[in-house]
């Protein structure tokens, strides 16, 4: 369906222009997301900023999320797949100890001490690469939510039929395709070579340069105004 990132980006970007001219943040998940995002947010010419999540693997399938962590202590558990596979309240412990080292030292590493853009009664237009089990969607949508987002959409190139239900913090699910038959993100895009912690970092530099201290919500805008 999609060359690569940026081909899905702009593809994705045509669904978004009614977003123009508000007042949104771009809010890519590291790190797939963030190329999306990023050609998002220079499209919208709105702010760009990360929402750092980390998903919880099966301790036996790691590429199965049995739920997701994200910043402020938000926390997402599948408590059904937890059951059925038996996971034992030490070892989700385990897991969830150690994705939250990596999300701490990677918020450091991504943002460079920096305070996140703020959110409060501004559209928070989340944005990945694609949706699967939807579970660090969710996550990084409850972050943005509880960093006062009037409004919180999620966009992605490619999401399964039921993403909505998927993500219920969510206040409307944007995606270019939703195929009738979905396994995986990567089956959508041609290129789906892995984005490094230096390509986001490189990003969320050139965003800055670019807005200035526009990241800061707009004096007199309706926050809600970018609905429907």
């Amino acid at each position: 369906m999609f060359r690569n990132r940026v081909d899905a980006a702009a593809e994705l970007l045509g669904r978004l222009e009614r977003f123009r001219d508000r007042d949104v943040v771009v809010l890519g998940l590291p790190r797939g997301g963030v190329p999306v995002a990023a050609a998002v947010a220079e499209g919208l010419d709105a702010p760009l900023d990360v929402i750092v999540v980390r998903k919880l693997g099966l301790p036996t399938q790691t590429e199965v999320a049995m739920g997701a962590i994200g910043e402020g202590g938000v926390r997402v558990v599948d408590d059904d797949l937890v059951r059925r596979a038996r996971v034992s309240d030490a070892r989700f412990a385990e897991v969830e100890r150690h994705e939250q080292a990596t999300l701490d030292r990677r918020v450091v590493q991504l943002r460079g001490g920096r305070p996140p853009v703020p959110l409060a009664g501004r559209t928070a237009l989340v944005v990945d690469d694609g949706l699967a089990t939807g579970a660090t969607a969710e996550a990084a949508c409850r972050v943005a939510r509880a960093r006062g987002a009037a409004r919180v959409v999620l966009a992605v190139p490619v999401a399964p039929k039921d993403a909505a239900a998927r993500v219920p913090s969510a206040d409307e699910v944007v995606a270019v395709e939703v195929p009738d038959w979905f396994m995986a993100v990567g089956q959508a895009y041609a290129d789906f070579r892995q984005t490094s912690d230096e390509e986001v970092v490189a990003l969320l530099e050139h965003a800055r340069d670019r807005t200035g201290d526009r990241g800061a919500p707009r004096a007199g805008t309706d926050p809600g105004s970018a609905e429907g």
